[in-house]
């Protein structure tokens, strides 16, 4: 295949917590396997919070990024789809609303007056997504729990709730079967209380520093990834089948959501 560039400057890669942060090394097998694709160095960038990877990705300082839809929604049009990760066989997840495995709690009603931990203001399934739940239940998402607090990542809301620390949290679905594969124990400490309908998986986008041709590339990389047999066990490890081609159009219920939303606060 052919390289980006002649270049050792290294593909910028940004990462939001999807990925736990124990896995270091998967980290660096990934980036090793897509320098080999594509000849030109990869460097993972980690954040905790998904607006610092955004604004580093609009400033130009990182060239791509696995975010949440609901960024892309609102920045796409300085940002490029490059693939979308198929999961179970789509490109789709829904938001879990959990609560502690012997909590009380039945129903998504029960969490009013409780400790709610969101996972962040720019995540679909961990902010946007749960508010709109409860608005579209005549519910004010600002008065309904007695407290919130923002955990910082998906893994972080189901640890706050494992631990006791959150009465309840709504999460990324494939954030909480992955770890329910690789950390079963933490997870049979919650529940699912409801499933959300689905929506367009987190996508890799580009940045406004990446050219087309080098666009062109990692999308050719990433989709051709299950087809190599190191590239497939990455992705296994990943909990994922494959990345796929999807049209900017697989996030429009998203936006829908928050423009609803937008609306009904009066802003």
């Amino acid at each position: 295949m052919e390289p980006v560039r002649a270049s050792s400057e290294p593909l910028r890669f940004g990462l939001t917590p999807v990925v736990p942060d124990d896995r270091i090394t998967f980290l660096a097998g990934w980036a090793d396997w897509i320098e080999t694709q594509c000849g030109r160095p990869v460097e993972f960038v980690q954040r905790s919070r998904y607006r610092e990877i955004l604004d580093l990705l609009l400033q130009g300082r990182i060239d791509l990024a696995w975010i949440c839809g609901y960024p892309y929604i609102r920045n796409r049009s300085h940002l490029g789809l490059i693939a979308v990760p198929r999961f179970q066989g789509r490109p789709l997840y829904q938001s879990y609303f959990i609560v502690g495995a012997d909590s009380e709690i039945e129903r998504l009603h029960d969490l009013e007056g409780r400790l709610f931990a969101w996972a962040d203001p720019d995540s679909n399934s961990g902010y946007l997504y749960p508010r709109f739940r409860l608005s579209s239940d005549g519910r004010d998402p600002d008065r309904f729990f007695r407290r919130t607090f923002f955990a910082w990542g998906h893994p972080r809301c189901v640890e706050a709730v494992a631990e006791g620390l959150a009465d309840g949290a709504a999460v990324d679905s494939y954030v909480w079967e992955t770890l329910a594969l690789s950390h079963p124990t933490l997870i049979t400490q919650t529940r699912v209380l409801e499933r959300s309908p689905e929506f367009g998986f987190p996508p890799i986008v580009a940045g406004p520093s990446l050219s087309e041709r080098e666009r062109q590339l990692i999308r050719r990389v990433l989709l051709s990834q299950v087809q190599d047999p190191a590239g497939r066990s990455l992705l296994n490890e990943l909990n994922l089948d494959s990345f796929g081609l999807e049209a900017p159009d697989l996030y429009d219920d998203i936006a829908r959501m928050a423009g609803r939303l937008t609306e009904g606060s009066g802003a």
